[in-house]
């Protein structure tokens, strides 16, 4: 009876629809597509930051035949403020516009946004604040990166890009 149970659930899973992103590994068609994306340079400290991440996720190699251009709007925005007016709490919002443009046609063929935010906590130390906050975009760069790289694999899985 167990058995039975067992076939019956791992035959309801497969017409479930769901397929593998990264199915065949590095030789997979997702993986060779986001392999042929380069990375255009991005600028400030937190371009440098998403550059890194991104490159990092991908790992390019050979001819690109995507660039992926990538604009960050990186913010801090006081929102606790004591009696004294005193900033107690920040939240640091990154944002990305990228656009994966086909470079032998210099068509975009994918336009979208990602973006994450994060509280940190204003301290009576300057230096901790400071640290604090790239801490923040540290891990900021880090999350939107992955939301990039997701975006931009379900787009190679979708339209068969390789």
């Amino acid at each position: 009876m167990k058995r039975f149970l067992a076939i019956a659930a791992l035959a309801s899973l497969s017409g479930c629809g769901l397929h593998p992103l990264y199915a065949g590994g590095s030789k997979g068609a997702v993986s060779q597509a986001l392999s042929g994306i380069s990375v255009s340079l991005i600028d400030g400290k937190a371009g440098w930051l998403m550059r890194n991440a991104l490159n990092d996720r991908m790992s390019a190699s050979g001819p690109a035949r995507y660039r992926l251009d990538v604009t960050l709007d990186d913010k801090i925005e006081g929102f606790g403020v004591r009696r004294d007016d005193a900033i107690t709490r920040e939240r640091r919002t990154l944002r990305a516009r990228f656009q994966l443009v086909d470079v032998s046609k210099g068509t975009v063929l994918l336009d979208a946004t990602a973006g994450s935010d994060a509280g940190i906590d204003a301290v009576s130390s300057e230096y901790a604040t400071i640290a604090a906050e790239d801490t923040a975009l540290e891990n900021l760069t880090q999350t939107v990166s992955d939301q990039i790289v997701a975006r931009l694999a379900l787009y190679a899985q979708r339209s068969g890009a390789q």
